[in-house]
């Protein structure tokens, strides 16, 4: 990657596939930048650019280097696939680039600590990375393994076909009070759906929403 593609980059500003960090001082918490990436559609994580598209560049990145590539060998599991670029931006300064890809192995979690088996899942929500919801957990999984998913089109399929018809979205109390079911018989079916490609999950910080695919 040269410094015309990081400045390319920068200038799109942070999205879905793109987060600036200033340094990596902090690794704990951006370990959970690099799992979001693995677990949505991969992305740039790039270190030594502020959050108002300055690029100020590191002057010991072989230090960051060691503390990022250390808290993800240690706090990811499973482990996470992604390319190392520096690019310098001057004498004595430099940026990093870690393309993050798009895993296989979904989900990917952060760990507490380096003894813990499990941990949180994160995905990514436009400029956001947000722990992800039971149902998006399920979904990541279930997904590695999909075969052909069919269900039954029952009463309750059909009024939240209806229910779309009319609104852009659904929340998961929403349908439970629609179908007037249990949140877990809810759950369940908006899964099912998602995973036959009739809804899309958009991931939300407080509740995820279901929309039509």
């Amino acid at each position: 990657m040269t410094l015309r593609e990081v400045q390319a980059l920068v200038n799109q500003g942070e999205n879905e596939v793109i987060e600036f960090k200033r340094k990596a001082n902090h690794p704990e918490k951006i370990v959970k930048e690099v799992v979001a990436f693995a677990n949505s559609r991969g992305g740039h994580l790039l270190i030594g650019v502020d959050d108002n598209k300055t690029i100020s560049g590191l002057k010991y990145a072989d230090e960051d280097i060691f503390v990022l590539e250390r808290a993800i060998l240690n706090f990811c599991r499973p482990r996470i696939n992604y390319a190392l670029k520096v690019i310098p931006l001057s004498e004595n300064r430099k940026i990093l680039s870690f393309y993050i890809h798009p895993s296989i192995k979904k989900p990917h979690y952060v760990l507490e600590d380096e003894k813990s088996r499990w941990g949180k899942v994160y995905v990514r929500n436009e400029d956001k990375s947000i722990q992800a919801s039971r149902e998006v957990r399920e979904i990541l999984r279930r997904r590695r393994r999909q075969k052909d998913i069919s269900f039954h089109f029952g009463e309750k399929e059909k009024l939240l076909m209806e229910y779309l018809q009319n609104h852009d979205h659904i929340t998961l109390k929403e349908f439970s009070s629609l179908a007037k079911i249990n949140l877990f018989k809810s759950s369940r079916t908006l899964i099912l759906l998602v995973l036959a490609n009739v809804l899309e999950i958009i991931p939300r910080e407080k509740e995820d929403y279901y929309i039509l695919k």
